[in-house]
């Protein structure tokens, strides 16, 4: 099974801000920090250094997807926030990111494991496809 974590967050977040996020989300799921198979956000934070660093910290790749790749998942959203579209163009970037990647990756329909969660530096959210 491809599991696929989708993150956002704000210009820079730091690297312990996004793993007490991450390790806590996983944690309350139930599932293990080595059955992620990716990490995944919007372009726009390709270079965001906490990001990189999560990615690095944890041995997983970061793919990037632009907002009209995810704008195409609006509609299996949990929640859409008029605010992140205003900046980016679409409505949630954790849950679409995670979707669109675990799709891409498991070659068949993802749904949301986990659907976001947010602190007040970054969102989460975990999909899982296969």
């Amino acid at each position: 099974m491809t599991r696929v974590v989708g993150l956002g967050c704000q210009q820079g977040c730091d690297l312990h801000a996004l793993l007490v996020l991450f390790d806590s989300a996983l944690a309350e799921g139930g599932i293990e920090r080595d059955s992620i198979t990716a990490l995944a956000t919007i372009d726009r934070k390709q270079n965001e250094p906490g990001l990189l660093a999560l990615a690095k910290a944890l041995g997983l790749p970061l793919q990037c997807f632009s907002a009209e790749q995810l704008a195409v998942f609006e509609h299996r959203l949990s929640h859409k926030s008029d605010v992140v579209f205003a900046h980016t163009g679409c409505y949630g970037i954790a849950e679409s990111a995670a979707l669109a990647l675990a799709e891409q990756l498991g070659n068949a329909p993802a749904r949301l494991l986990i659907t976001r969660k947010k602190t007040a530096q970054a969102t989460f959210a975990l999909a899982c496809a296969g």
